[in-house]
């Protein structure tokens, strides 16, 4: 293979990475506006019932916790709306549990661009490309491994967080206060639940409420399991309530969600498989052919019209791939 084919071949692999991102990226909008649509949905009957029955009928006993808890939940979500709308890089190395400044990363994204320059220019390719890989060196990859990192702290946190919450429970029925509850998971649960509420309970000791101290934990940590507890907590404090039935309540709700979840990956398995065998046929029969055939296969680097189909089909299998990826995912 000589240069200029290795070129094309480079060219045309950066290609088909970029315009698969690009429909990742556009499937992955469609899908947020989706679930979006699905969560007003759901809100907006629930809202418009309780709406018509406390202001329907003045004998109502419960109308006024009614129309506390939907003030409570609006709140709640103005606050959530507001925060994620700034959505910062220091924010995204606190969910990821990363000790470093955004300083620091910026710096480490800008040398490792460089380094990845520098390897694709003594590998024989032109500026172009060199640029190309340094953009997604320094701008792709780093950003990539933060998102990698907070998702795998979000599911030791959700494997963790209805075990804190028996805590909770527990200690609310044998008479201590919350804040001792709190203490308790602080130092005796695993990471990262340990570390949030260390956090929280850091925040309390110098004046910062609870609510607020778990707008800060939901802001670090945005799962709906933290929501829940933060919701349920809230209508607590503001509209009273059995605080042990209700948490106990919530922890038996995120043990069947962890259920469902183990249930829905168990079943999706199949479908993963498949999609990595079909995903791995082309190239692998290409590679045997070109063991067995090297002259059959050459022309494809050797010609034109074969650098141009090697290109139309790294196309096509990223956007196959994402497609598929997409597909056997499933988001609750």
């Amino acid at each position: 293979m000589d240069q200029n084919t290795f070129t094309i071949l480079a060219l045309a692999f950066l290609v088909a990475v970029c315009i698969g991102a690009a429909g990742f990226v556009i499937m992955g909008a469609k899908g947020e506006k989706s679930n979006k649509r699905l969560a007003r949905v759901s809100r907006g009957p629930a809202r418009g019932m309780a709406d018509k029955k406390a202001h329907g009928s003045s004998s109502d006993a419960h109308g006024p916790r009614r129309r506390q808890v939907q003030e409570t939940l609006k709140e709640l979500e103005e606050k959530q709306k507001a925060e994620k709308a700034r959505l910062t890089i220091k924010l995204r190395l606190q969910r990821a549990g990363m000790a470093i400044t955004p300083r620091t990363f910026y710096i480490a994204s800008a040398i490792f661009g460089v380094v990845t320059f520098i390897a694709i220019l003594i590998g024989g390719l032109p500026i172009g490309g060199a640029a190309l890989g340094a953009f997604a060196g320094g701008f792709g990859v780093p950003r990539w491994f933060v998102n990698f990192k907070t998702k795998r702290r979000q599911a030791k946190f959700t494997e963790e967080f209805a075990n804190s919450l028996d805590v909770i429970v527990r200690g609310v029925k044998a008479g201590l206060p919350i804040n001792d509850c709190l203490k308790i998971i602080a130092a005796e649960s695993s990471e990262p639940v340990r570390t949030e509420f260390a956090d929280l309970v850091e925040g309390q000791a110098v004046g910062v409420t609870i609510e607020q101290g778990l707008q800060r934990v939901y802001e670090r940590m945005p799962l709906s399991e933290v929501n829940f507890f933060m919701i349920v907590l809230a209508i607590q404090a503001k509209s009273g309530g059995n605080l042990s039935e209700a948490l106990g309540n919530l922890a038996t709700v995120l043990r069947e969600r962890k259920k469902m979840r183990a249930k829905i990956q168990a079943m999706s398995q199949e479908a993963k498989a498949s999609a990595g065998i079909i995903g791995a046929l082309p190239p692998g029969v290409m590679l045997l052919i070109y063991l067995t055939s090297p002259d059959y296969m050459s022309l494809l680097f050797t010609t034109t019209t074969g650098n141009l189909i090697i290109v139309g089909s790294l196309m096509w299998m990223g956007i196959g791939v994402l497609v598929m990826k997409k597909m056997i995912n499933f988001n609750f």
